[in-house]
């Protein structure tokens, strides 16, 4: 977007051109490139682009084994595959970045108070290995381009595919299924008592004693 289209005017008027090229070093003058053309320039600002990173290149593990998220498929933009208790948050590409944050934490809150209800302690999205693998994001961007491959994968079908859509993901996130057939619900074994040792009392416990 050029607000009033002053570059479009100036590169037809000749005194603005747009150049695609690698720079090979600093001139006197400029810059030259790999082509062998030098630009020559009163003022060079530096702009190498973006270097995205998954949850800041954290290193996560299960049961003491290494897990590479980028080998996951995303469950509903937000939950990896096979990786327990993790959500993260992923705004839309074609729209405001809060309307799916948003409706991420809804959803994150849906999981949570269910699991509570249930005393459930683990919840996990089971991989369906029909699913087909596709690039997380259909964008073009150079720097989204150069991070598919440390970034997780989308499915080809619903729970795991990812359709840009504020509606269809209001539809599934706010008023879906939580126990959707795909998410594994679990609870942890209480721990053994030593010998002698009494279990402890919860709240409800303690009021029903009081």
């Amino acid at each position: 977007m050029v607000p009033d289209a002053d570059l479009f005017d100036a590169i037809k008027q000749g005194r603005a051109s747009v150049v695609t090229d690698h720079i090979e070093t600093f001139t006197e003058k400029g810059i030259q490139l790999a082509s062998g053309q030098e630009l020559e320039a009163d003022i060079i600002v530096t702009a190498t682009g973006l270097k995205l990173q998954l949850l800041s290149d954290v290193v996560f593990s299960i049961d003491g084994e290494r897990r590479d998220l980028a080998k996951s498929l995303s469950y509903k933009g937000m939950m990896f595959s096979d990786v327990p208790n993790l959500a993260y948050s992923f705004g839309y590409t074609n729209a405001s970045w809060t309307l799916k944050a948003d409706l991420t934490c809804e959803y994150v809150c849906r999981l949570l108070n269910h699991m509570a209800r249930h005393g459930e302690t683990t919840c996990m999205p089971r991989r369906d290995p029909s699913v087909e693998e596709l690039p997380l994001l259909d964008f073009s961007s150079g720097y989204v381009l150069r991070a598919l491959d440390v970034m997780p994968k989308q499915g080809s079908k619903h729970p795991w595919r990812l359709y840009q859509n504020y509606a269809l993901d209001l539809f599934m996130l706010r008023f879906g299924k939580v126990d959707d057939g795909t998410m594994a619900f679990s609870r942890a074994p209480k721990p053994a008592l030593s010998s002698g040792q009494e279990p402890p009392r919860d709240a409800t416990s303690s009021r029903e004693a009081a």
